[in-house]
């Protein structure tokens, strides 16, 4: 089945007792059962859930996955990977990591014994040489959130395996209509629902797909026990959203080339962050295991101020400034302050964010409208 047929058919089945088209939205809390232990596949709805089952098959498809399973957010994805780790355990990830993923390893999970090692996970020789006895997951973000910077899924899944730890990669920025980690080696892929899959900036919600029942199981159980579980009108919305992912993420890539281009061009503008172009360091390997190179870029203005930097994204009108991404509208963001205040700032200078770094996600407006807005805040 090629992909915009599967983003549209995933999870869709006609509703049985009425023929309707689109997944019901099931608004229960509980279901009747026939008899003690006999019911109809649902018991609890934070166990079980009609449309939030139809969202799980569907996300499954379009990760080429068996098993997924929806979370409250992003964040709540993680966290349930991060569970299957025991004291003691290390995790080997990346020193350019979304500022949400880092608070939630060094905030809460340092503090329950886990060890976490921050490397460039560009090098296959510093991700070998960060493994020990002890690593029981690799956790990767290809592109990476906001240097865009590129991880070779299949080889580090090698190494993962050679050590004997597990491989999630957190496929947020690229979505399943640009890549499929489980094609290439991955053990889990997460995602931030809310980005890309939902597309319209109306839901928070996270993801996990996996092809190993043993896996799933365990991941299934902390879903059911710890409980952050998403209501069924979220997942009808993330439902919805995956229909039109392909379309929309055509124009995110058609757009972001055009602006990665002219920005790259600006007399104003220093280094621009997109995998997209042939001399990034990355640029081979997201070729080879992407099928576009999408619309989050960042940049940096020549002379490196921050206060030009701040009245830059002060100044824009189409690209709104707020936290998130993956929107049908387009997004202007500052790392430092937002979406990474939670790193030290020594730490985000040692790994190449800037405090003049601006971050884009660029929409599905029109290209030519949307370079004409940056211009005008540029100047």
């Amino acid at each position: 089945m090629k992909i915009a047929t599967k983003f549209i058919h995933a999870g869709m089945e006609p509703d049985p007792s009425t023929g309707a088209i689109m997944t019901p939205v099931y608004m229960t809390s509980t279901y009747v059962q026939e008899a003690p232990g006999v019911n109809k596949g649902f018991e609890y709805a934070r166990s079980q859930n009609p449309t939030r089952k139809a969202l799980e098959e569907a996300l499954a498809t379009i990760e080429n996955g068996q098993y997924g399973l929806a979370f409250s957010s992003g964040v709540a994805a993680t966290d349930a990977v991060l569970k299957l780790l025991s004291p003691g355990d290390e995790v080997v990830t990346g020193n350019d990591l979304y500022g949400g993923t880092y608070r939630l390893f060094t905030k809460v999970f340092e503090r329950f014994g886990i060890r976490f090692k921050y490397v460039d996970m560009g090098s296959l020789e510093a991700v070998e040489a960060a493994m020990s006895a002890a690593t029981k997951l690799i956790w990767l973000e290809t592109p990476t959130n906001p240097l865009m910077n590129i991880g070779d899924i299949a080889a580090i899944s090698n190494i993962a395996k050679a050590g004997g730890a597990l491989l999630c990669v957190d496929n947020t920025f690229a979505s399943p209509y640009l890549q499929n980690p489980l094609d290439i080696g991955a053990d889990i892929v997460m995602h931030s629902s809310t980005k890309y899959l939902g597309g319209h900036s109306d839901v928070i919600q996270g993801a996990l797909v996996v092809n190993d029942k043993g896996l799933f199981d365990q991941l299934y159980f902390i879903q059911k026990s710890c409980g952050a579980v998403p209501g069924p009108m979220d997942c009808f919305l993330v439902l919805r959203g995956i229909k039109t992912l392909h379309l929309r993420m055509q124009r995110h890539c058609e757009n972001g080339e055009k602006i990665a281009h002219w920005l790259r061009n600006h007399p104003k503008v220093g280094k621009v962050y997109w995998c997209g172009f042939e001399d990034h360091p990355g640029y081979a390997v997201a070729k080879k295991q992407m099928r576009g190179f999408g619309g989050m870029m960042s940049f940096e203005l020549s002379d490196n101020s921050v206060e030009a930097a701040k009245k830059v994204l002060s100044s824009t009108h189409l690209f709104s400034l707020a936290e998130s991404l993956g929107g049908v509208e387009s997004l202007i963001n500052h790392p430092a302050s937002m979406t990474h205040a939670s790193i030290p700032r020594e730490e985000r200078i040692k790994n190449g964010l800037s405090d003049s770094l601006i971050r884009l996600s660029v929409g599905v407006e029109d290209a030519d409208d949307l370079i004409e807005d940056l211009a005008k805040a540029i100047g």
